[in-house]
């Protein structure tokens, strides 16, 4: 009798702890994204745009209404110019980008206006069950255009003026 209330509470103690455990959860997200350079100088890619390995990139929660960083995490881009950061908390009442900070190319290191951030919703809250949240891809210009890029060009439609 005594080993059976003992197992009873023993596996009470388990179940309350894992209720309490389940409760207290830090709910998890994962940015992932990739890092390119703009071979053409476009501001877009292109098929000759190259990922860019090493490159570092920060994810930034801040408030909407005092604009204070509540959440902030950098990352570097793997081989293939990915990069993937982890987020802990739901981000719900604030405003989360991701931009692109450090390029270990010297010769695309330019930031691009259009392509250096990337706003991410990092909530449960809107309706999306999944964990994992993907940000436009972001980059840096080369400083010089390569010389396949006004073919490139011309091949996705755009007109090239002399």
């Amino acid at each position: 009798m005594v080993k059976a209330s003992l197992m009873a509470m023993v596996l009470m103690s388990v179940c309350i702890s894992s209720l309490i455990s389940f409760a207290l959860a830090v709910e998890k997200f994962k940015v992932v994204g990739k890092v390119y350079c703009d071979t053409c100088r476009v501001e877009f890619e292109t098929k000759l745009s190259e990922p860019i390995p090493g490159a570092t990139v920060k994810l930034e929660c801040r408030k909407v209404r005092d604009e204070a960083v509540t959440y902030s995490r950098e990352a570097v881009t793997n081989a293939t110019g990915g990069y993937s950061i982890p987020v802990e908390g739901d981000h719900e009442a604030e405003i989360c980008k991701v931009s692109v900070e450090k390029s270990p190319r010297a010769d695309c290191n330019e930031k691009m206006e259009a392509w250096e951030k990337s706003q991410v919703e990092l909530t449960t809250q809107d309706g999306l069950a999944d964990p994992i949240t993907t940000a436009n891809n972001l980059g840096f210009k080369k400083k010089e255009a390569l010389p396949g890029c006004p073919q490139v060009l011309k091949d996705m439609g755009f007109p090239l003026t002399p």
